[in-house]
């Protein structure tokens, strides 16, 4: 075991080591060298550094990028199978009472590990048992542990066969500047975002004047780091307590002295002009969270952060300056889509509206780099906690980046190209289809009372996407991209999704909040009804008098399949007074137009849980009182007069099919999907192969006179008309397609079937 030298006065040079997250130790060294550190060299996870007590407290103060500074005490090899009894006899060789007394509570931290102690738990209480023990050996008081809030901490880490004790001179994590409130969190620690803004070239862009926005601010951090950055104020200047307060070989005067040297420097700072710094985010409360951090931190009337949607976010004058955010990463199935359209819409909102700007994007998918569709002039790899994430740099095309120095110099400054009502660059073809296909369809819906419709749908194959118009009580637009085969390349496929989005943003003006995105690609299973996301927000909109429920978030479909609107009309009209059945019926929809109809009873059978409370959700709407039955409750029983059934239609219709006196309706209709494997259903679906069965058991429950629709949306679909017997197939295909649904091949087939 080796003993560390401790300082014993300000003069004296002893070893420390700060600690960091991966990537940041090239940072961290410069600093310590500008705090006067020696033998300065960089490790895994730190760097190691020599100076007298002065270079340790100035690194507490002072550093924007450690995690931690530690004063090393001991170091211990770690022998024999199970190490912790040497590592209690190394810890009893250290002078704990030389190091602090017995009125100061302590904790102990664990970290790294080493393959000769199993638990590090265990590893921790045979250091603070060795430090009681120490105590205990000279006086008989011990000093109390207090793991939530101690007032020093003794650190221990494990690495192979060795372990190291230190003391933690720094106390709480330096991230902890002291401007957030006690217990909130956020995404990014205070040091990772000093080290973006490092790395993004901001301290020479402060010096100079720029401006700095982060429009997906959150909690405001990178902003209030840079506001500290270009005020000269030292990150741990609000901190209350560092561990070596509780140190006994602490030097107070050292300690007050550079401590007012930050106070009077912080003031100058504050007192002269800062950039302008500003953050926005869809968020009140996170904008909320923000203003409140930045008062504690003293920058109440140096920054602003009001709520704004992404595409909204505009420079807020002619001086170029740096744009950096930490865009979410998406967790979830759901949050793809919207991390997807988020890399796009930023891309661009930059290209249009901050030309000449510097931007640093830190994410952790810099596999959705491609998405922002600029080159990064430089990529840096830093982790966020355990995460691996890079920091990606840009120019933004357009005024030169030079022009805030030009401006510094006197010289005249290019303003950027694009103006607030300027078209977006690029996709042309797309843009002049898209406008040319609203000049027709707004007329049409406005004419024939539409509200929900198809704008764009593959026209160009190019851009391979759908764009859905919902208007509810504000506009919705729904887009949809279809997955691009291996032929094409991703760079290109993404280069043209960026495009169209910002077509279709400026086209219809709607912010990012309401421009909606999914990636359709071949489910399987039941995986087209999985919850994706969890918002519960559903928007009602108004088709033909009747109220329907949509969601644009939760799921892969909205809940209202829109190339049905002139079947689910042609049904409402035909319901007045009769008796209506809905096989797979998804949200009900169709029912909730022969209720308004005025049908007199209807059954819709589905297997899902959540579309069947759905359905009755729309059913409720439009004045049916629903209830939703399991099949086997319903057996031998008397239906309500509006039922939703939860069922495997096939199911269902073989057991209809095998009563005497089965189930009669005067309209059925039976929309399955082309493919299902679900774990709710009896073996697999494949509407080709099963169709025959499927349309003579529903026309099996046809009443007199009465009308069975069979729809199918596979391409490739061919009727068995040999199979369905004598029943009267006629084809309507062109009769249920709308202006909207009007381009080959049709988006589904259609046929009217009586007996």
């Amino acid at each position: 075991m080796a003993i560390g030298e401790m300082a014993h006065n300000s003069g004296t040079v002893t070893p420390y080591f700060a600690t960091a997250a991966r990537g940041l130790e090239p940072l961290i060294a410069k600093e310590l060298i500008s705090f006067g550190a020696s033998e300065v060299q960089e490790k895994g996870g730190g760097v190691r550094f020599s100076g007298d007590v002065e270079v340790a407290y100035r690194a507490c103060l002072w550093s924007r990028l450690a995690s931690r500074v530690l004063l090393p005490l001991a170091t211990i090899a770690l022998e024999g199978d199970d190490a912790t009894e040497p590592l209690y006899q190394g810890a009893m060789q250290v002078p704990w009472t030389d190091i602090f007394g017995t009125q100061s509570k302590f904790a102990i931290e664990v970290a790294g590990h080493a393959p000769s102690i199993s638990h590090t738990h265990y590893a921790g209480l045979k250091v603070k048992d060795a430090i009681v023990d120490t105590f205990r050996a000279n006086g008989g008081t011990r000093p109390d542990v207090d793991l939530d809030d101690p007032d020093l901490r003794v650190h221990l880490h494990l690495h192979k066969l060795q372990a190291t004790l230190s003391l933690d001179l720094s106390g709480n994590s330096l991230h902890r500047r002291g401007y957030r409130r006690p217990g909130s969190e956020a995404p990014l620690k205070e040091n990772l975002a000093a080290a973006i803004l490092l790395r993004a070239g901001w301290p020479e862009l402060a010096k100079l004047g720029a401006p700095l926005l982060d429009p997906m601010c959150g909690s405001g951090t990178l902003v209030i780091e840079a506001g500290l950055m270009a005020a000269n104020v030292a990150p741990g200047l609000a901190r209350a307590r560092y561990g070596f307060e509780a140190w006994l070989e602490h030097k107070p005067v050292v300690w007050r002295q550079l401590k007012a040297e930050a106070e009077a420097m912080a003031k100058v700072g504050l007192a002269g002009p800062l950039p302008v710094l500003r953050g926005s985010d869809m968020n009140p409360a996170a904008i909320r969270a923000a203003s409140d951090n930045a008062k504690r931190a003293g920058l109440t009337n140096k920054t602003s952060f009001f709520v704004a949607d992404l595409s909204e976010v505009r420079p807020s004058g002619p001086r170029t300056g740096l744009v950096v955010t930490n865009p979410p990463y998406g967790e979830r199935l759901g949050e793809e889509a919207e991390v997807i359209k988020l890399h796009s819409i930023l891309g661009g909102t930059l290209k249009q509206h901050f030309a000449g700007w510097q931007a640093a994007v830190f994410t952790g998918r810099p596999d959705l780099g491609p998405r922002i569709g600029l080159r990064a002039k430089d990529m840096y790899s830093l982790y966020n906690g355990p995460l691996p994430c890079k920091l990606l740099c840009f120019d933004v095309p357009g005024a030169p980046v030079a022009a805030i120095v030009a401006e510094a110099s006197g010289a005249p400054v290019a303003k950027p190209a694009a103006s607030e009502s300027s078209a977006p660059a690029g996709a042309k073809d797309f843009a002049n289809r898209l406008n040319k296909n609203l000049t027709h369809l707004r007329k049409w819906a406005k004419r024939s009372g539409v509200s929900c419709y198809r704008a764009y749908d593959g026209d160009l194959p190019d851009y391979a996407v759908a764009v859905d118009v919902y208007a509810s009580k504000e506009l919705h637009i729904y887009v949809q991209e279809y997955l691009a085969p291996k032929t094409i390349d991703p760079v290109k496929a993404e280069k043209r999704l960026r495009e169209a989005l910002s077509h279709i943003q400026h086209q219809f003006k709607v912010p990012a909040t309401r421009l909606h995105y999914r990636l359709r690609k071949s489910q399987k299973g039941d995986s087209q009804y999985r919850k994706q996301a969890d918002t519960s927000i559903f928007h009602e909109i108004d088709e033909h008098g009747c109220r329907l429920l949509v969601n644009f978030a939760d799921y892969l479909d909205t809940g209202l399949y829109l190339d049905h609107r002139p079947l689910r009309q042609r049904i409402q009209k035909e319901s007045e007074g009769k008796s209506f059945l809905n096989l797979f019926c998804y949200t009900a929809s169709a029912t909730a137009h022969a209720v308004q109809g005025g049908a007199t009873r209807t059954v819709s059978v589905d297997m899902s849980n959540t579309y069947l409370e759905w359905g009755q959700r729309n059913l409720k709407l439009n004045g049916a009182a629903a209830q939703v039955v399991d099949r086997y409750s319903v057996r031998n029983t008397i239906l309500p007069e509006h039922a939703l059934i939860r069922a495997d239609c096939r199911v269902w219709l073989e057991e209809q099919a095998a009563l005497d006196r089965p189930l009669q309706f005067d309209r059925i209709l039976l929309d399955p999907p082309t493919f299902s494997n679900s774990k709710k259903m009896e073996g697999t679906l494949d509407i080709q192969r099963d169709h025959p069965a499927l349309v003579n058991q529903a026309a099996a429950l046809l009443a007199p006179g009465g009308v069975l629709y069979f729809s199918c949306n596979r391409r490739s679909f061919k009727l068995d008309t040999e199979s369905l017997g004598n029943l009267q197939v006629a084809d309507i295909t062109l009769q249920t397609l709308d202006e909207d649904f009007k381009r080959p091949p049709p988006s589904h087939r259609c046929w009217r079937i009586q007996k």
